[in-house]
């Protein structure tokens, strides 16, 4: 229950603000959760009451300060896990007042009106702000990437693709080529051709451009924003659990993620823009909870905001609006009830249309890599997507082990001292080993496209370049063809080109600029199903006699799709990284846009996931969530230790006894000792120290600010004044100072268990309400507590893992 220090005077109470943000990953035995009877709930809202005059001819009197709600009562500090339990009455009591009260007034009914529909707005809002910064991202991030290379001497602005779309010398075989267009060393030398000379100052001004983007980012993150680091996904996940951290979904974290995601992406380093754009979604809509009071104040209302805001980031990351409605629900999201489903789908929607409006990439689709595929599949092919379903397993789980092990030694060594270092050192050799080969000096993304690509006649890229021994063919089907020698030599750079982005991706995912991990993980997998594709075609052209072939695959005719082996050793890959199922298959199917092919990416994601499962049971977020030390209990695994709730509660047995506050017995001096010589986020309240029979809880932050409070508006509080949460104050000699009555602050009924519960059933409580603690007792006398921070660091010790390490790092 370790938590911030109290210091007598010196405690500012901190309202909700605009960054406020719910961070995955702190210390979680900072937060304590009770259910407040209703009564108790309103008079909470509104403060504390107090007693003026002690002894028997005091007067009950409210004062009038005590009227409005005290400022920081019923909020929550930095680090802390909210009390769901306690958000959700909140929320039903504000509701039922509003619903009683509009039968009231046409104004009162207007208000009720407003609030109902408040929701939908927030995410009409939501959707446009992520649709529009996605395109944004989108088109800055292109023109960027191809600044690296050149630039559009109709305007510096043009990317090349848009460079030679306007021009009136392209054609349709070397649309890539324009005289508008000008590489960096054309532009120097002024010279047409090429040669030794232009090829090494393209090559040097390629790795010049680089680092300097990659060192802008890295700035920019260390000096304004540390949090926009990352992909953000493992930190959205805890922060949907019930963490705060704040600013981690504020301004400057939104600006400065969009600008360096840009930034990050342009310098080519082996990451994505698809998980940052969850993360700026998401702060768009914590931003625009703070126009909505439902919202603005209720942890728990602005959670189901930012589930809502995740899919809405999916949506535009891959213009898969059901997809990404579904990885919310799969991946990032810990309370899912059903209006949020609806809201998630409307945000989708409405992102998407926004993206489309945009039309970053000029071609009316949402993403880069859209594909159409127009040959089924055969039955037998589903033992090579089963293989790529393995091997993306087995990257899967290969990956995730070396990027932890990585990972915890920059935490660990002098490395994580040197963060701008480590990115100029990592862009360097990616920018160096990349431009040499043109699958690794593309975008990823372009890359993908390029793999994914079903080639037809007029196609100009080296891995449709097959030997065309047919006279005729109809429409796009045309029909499977030995390989030419540029085929060849694709083959040959793609293996290389896998090989460098297998092991560069380990050491770029976690460096100190934002990274995604979605697209370098479908790269990977689409590069290993092509080469995959390809050798099944070639073998099916020149074995099409063989048994296996009979009947489906005879000559000329198109049988093998090595484009479609690409999109599922993508989705393969992707699958063994992040062990998404349902909300990959989706995502995948929305890109291609096409039914037929669901049969086997659902294989080749469950078989991916089944092997990445046999080695370690961890996805990349999850294991990030524990490298980090963030208290997210997993709803997803199962708890099969018999132990019981005395085996885990504190205090231990050699250990002091519980500290405790008394209903009637203590004064505000008393008190203040107590706060200030814990660090304890809430203290059990008790009738007396020798009866140990329990009354409530109060939470630490809500005594503080209530003493404060009292102190400062109400006349007669002194030290040695009582503090009572009793109904009624006791009796007392007319001589004494005033009482303080904090009645209002104590939650009545605290989740309580037995001494011999099995921890199997606290664990399913604590996931199942969203605890922060719950007091043990035995025959209605209290033992002990236990908080959420003991039940990880318990899960820990049973799984002979380190239990000091759930610490907010």
């Amino acid at each position: 229950m370790e938590n911030k220090s109290f210091r007598r005077g010196s405690f500012q109470s901190s309202t909700s603000d605009e960054d406020l943000v719910e961070v995955s990953g702190g210390t979680l035995d900072f937060s304590i959760v009770d259910d407040v009877p209703p009564l108790d709930r309103e008079m909470m809202a509104e403060g504390f009451s107090s007693y003026n005059g002690g002894g028997m001819n005091g007067a009950s009197k409210m004062m009038d300060f005590l009227e409005e709600p005290i400022p920081g009562v019923g909020t929550y500090e930095d680090f802390n896990t909210i009390d769901w339990v306690r958000e959700k009455s909140r929320d039903r009591d504000r509701h039922r007042e509003i619903t009683n009260k509009s039968k009231e007034s046409t104004w009162a009914l207007i208000h009720s009106v407003s609030d109902a529909f408040s929701g939908w707005l927030l995410m009409l809002l939501i959707g446009l702000s992520a649709g529009a910064l996605a395109g944004l991202i989108d088109i800055s991030a292109h023109w960027m990437t191809d600044l690296k290379e050149g630039v559009c001497l109709n305007g510096f602005w043009y990317n090349h693709e848009h460079c030679c779309w306007n021009s009136p010398k392209t054609t349709f075989k070397d649309r890539d080529k324009c005289p508008e267009w000008r590489t960096w060393a054309q532009l120097l030398t002024g010279k047409e051709e090429g040669g030794a000379v232009a090829y090494v100052l393209n090559y040097f001004l390629y790795v010049v451009w680089a680092l300097l983007f990659s060192l802008l980012a890295v700035l920019l993150v260390r000096g304004f924003a540390p949090y926009a680091c990352g992909s953000g996904i493992p930190e959205i996940k805890t922060i949907l659990s019930g963490f705060i951290i704040r600013g981690y979904l504020g301004k400057w974290t939104l600006l400065i993620k969009t600008i360096t995601l840009v930034l990050a992406v342009s310098s080519g380093l082996s990451l994505g823009k698809e998980g940052p754009l969850v993360h700026v979604a998401c702060c768009c809509g914590n931003i625009l909870c703070h126009l909505f009071t439902k919202y603005r104040k209720n942890e728990a209302k602005r959670r189901e905001v930012l589930s809502a805001a995740a899919a809405a980031g999916v949506s535009v990351a891959f213009g898969a609006p059901i997809g990404g409605v579904l990885f919310s629900l799969e991946e990032v999201s810990y309370y899912f009830p059903l209006k949020t489903l609806w809201r998630s789908f409307f945000a989708a929607l409405v992102a998407a249309f926004t993206l489309r409006s945009i039309n970053p990439f000029g071609n009316s689709r949402l993403v880069l890599f859209y594909v159409e595929f127009h040959t089924p599949w055969h039955l037998l092919e589903l033992v090579p997507f089963i293989l790529l379903g393995i091997f993306g397993g087995l990257w899967g789980a290969f990956f995730i082990r070396s990027n932890i092990a990585w990972c915890r030694r920059r935490k660990t060594t002098r490395l994580g001292r040197y963060p701008v270092t480590e990115v100029i050192a990592v862009t360097a050799i990616t920018a160096i080993l990349a431009f040499p080969n043109e699958y690794t000096r593309m975008s990823t993304s372009e890359l993908i496209s390029e793999l994914f690509n079903d080639c037809s006649l007029l196609d100009s890229s080296k891995l449709c370049d097959y030997l065309n021994d047919f006279n005729s063919t109809k429409g796009d089907d045309l029909p499977d063809r030995a390989a030419g020698k540029g085929v060849h030599m694709a083959m040959w750079q793609l293996a290389l080109a896998l090989l460098l982005k297998v092991f560069i991706t380990i050491f770029t995912f976690g460096m100190k600029v934002p990274s995604g991990l979605f697209i370098p993980s479908m790269a990977v997998g689409a590069i290993t199903g092509r080469l995959l594709g390809v050798g099944m075609e070639q073998l099916a052209y020149y074995h099409h006699d063989w048994g296996i072939f009979k009947g489906w695959c005879s000559p000329g005719a198109d049988c093998i799709t090595p484009g479609l082996y690409a999109m599922v050793g993508a989705a393969a890959c992707l699958g063994g990284v992040t062990r998404m199922t349902v909300s990959l298959v989706v995502i995948m199917f929305e890109l291609t846009g096409g039914l037929e092919y669901i049969v086997p990416l659902m294989a080749a994601a469950m078989t991916s996931k089944w092997v990445a499962d046999a080695i370690g049971r961890e996805g990349i977020y999850d294991a990030h969530i524990r490298l980090n030390g963030y208290p997210f209990l997993e709803a997803k695994e199962e708890f099969s230790h018999k132990t019981l709730a005395m085996d885990v509660m504190r205090p231990r047995r050699n250990d002091p006894p519980l500290t405790v506050l008394t209903q009637d017995s203590m004064n505000v001096e008393d008190v203040e000792a107590v706060v200030s010589e814990t660090t304890y986020s809430g203290y059990p309240v008790v009738v007396s120290k020798e009866s140990q029979r329990l009354v409530g809880f109060v939470l630490r932050r809500d005594l503080i600010i209530s003493i404060e409070m009292a102190r400062k508006k109400q006349d007669g509080i002194v030290s040695s004044s009582l503090i009572y949460f009793t109904d009624h104050s006791p009796p007392l000699p007319p001589s004494s100072p005033s009482t303080l009555k904090l009645r209002n602050i104590l939650d009545l009924s605290p989740f309580t268990v037995t001494d011999q519960t099995p921890m199997e059933i606290v664990v399913d409580i604590f996931r199942k309400l969203g605890l922060r603690q719950c007091l043990v007792t035995h025959n209605g006398k209290l033992l002990g507590i236990i908080t959420k921070k003991d039940v990880l660091k318990h899960i820990a010790q049973m799984a002979n893992q380190d239990p000091d390490s759930i610490l907010f790092n």
